[in-house]
């Protein structure tokens, strides 16, 4: 459950900055979005979804998540 949290609070860490920092830059990003088929945005999606298990199953082997 800690490790959960933990994850849930990076996500919104990361989330907040780009809000907070460059509000202008989550409208470009939306349109842009909007150009690219929905086929093509499925696919980005299961690739961003693969890269995340990669990197927890990375950290794992590595040890960093032994503490938690």
């Amino acid at each position: 459950m800690g490790l959960a949290l933990l994850a849930l609070g990076l996500v919104m860490i990361v989330e907040g900055l780009v809000y907070a920092l460059a509000p202008s830059l989550i409208e470009d990003l939306l349109e842009a979005l909007r150009q690219i088929p929905l086929e093509a945005r499925r696919l980005l999606g299961f690739a961003v979804l693969t890269g995340g298990v990669f990197f927890l199953w990375l950290a794992s082997v590595l040890g960093a998540l032994d503490g938690l």
